[in-house]
């Protein structure tokens, strides 16, 4: 069994190899601990190193162009690391992630890339989405759970809207909302409307599991 020194080894070789844009590298840190770990790979090497990088990049201690080439090759490694983990999931909620007026795409790099190496069928509905456009798209696409991601203030107050007009959606959609404006408010989420909000990829994950099991 991996311990847990062998386990946070993993997960800085990953870490560094990602922010050097050295795929195979990265590919064989993903590999060594999914056989050595199987499905929890995810939650115990590649969260952690994708939060850490995020976190440094808040802090102003990492390049843009570092965390977009991260975010982009963990997307390309996760459909190679699902089947070795057995969690794939075939979830009858559909599952979906966008951002609102945002064009950024770092957290939902991030987010995207972690759900999709833990198993999950991610829908990405694209990003600077106004909330009218993007309501339209969930209620289209049977989406039951949607996580949106934002880095403005103006963006995430825009939720509201969303969330006003996804409740004309044939059935009940949950948003999980995530983003700087909700970690520096943790109570904007509840003021918007939204069912949720994730401070990390590891929360995103968590929720995005628990949520499926209740709505089936």
């Amino acid at each position: 069994m991996i311990d847990d020194g062998d386990r946070e080894d993993l997960s800085v070789r990953l870490e560094r190899a990602l922010l050097d844009a050295d795929r195979p590298a990265a590919a064989a840190a993903l590999e060594q601990a999914r056989a050595r770990d199987g499905a929890l790979v995810v939650d115990r090497v590649l969260v952690p190193a994708l939060e850490r990088i995020g976190t440094d990049w808040e802090r102003g201690l990492l390049a843009l162009s570092q965390v977009y080439m991260a975010g982009r090759i963990c997307e390309d490694l996760a459909d190679a690391l699902t089947p070795g983990t057995g969690r794939r999931r075939a979830v009858r909620a559909g599952l979906a992630i966008a951002t609102l007026e945002d064009h950024h795409l770092l957290g939902k790099r991030i987010v995207s890339a972690t759900l999709r190496a833990a198993g999950w069928p991610l829908q990405d509905l694209g990003q600077g989405m106004t909330a009218r456009a993007l309501a339209a798209r969930v209620s289209e696409g049977g989406i039951r759970v949607l996580l949106v991601s934002t880095l403005m203030l103006r963006a995430a107050l825009q939720v509201k809207d969303l969330v006003g007009l996804l409740q004309a959606a044939p059935a009940p959609v949950r948003v999980l909302v995530g983003g700087a404006p909700f970690r520096i408010d943790r109570d904007l989420w509840r003021e918007v409307g939204a069912d949720a909000m994730g401070a990390t990829a590891g929360d995103a994950l968590d929720l995005v599991e628990a949520w499926a099991e209740e709505l089936g």
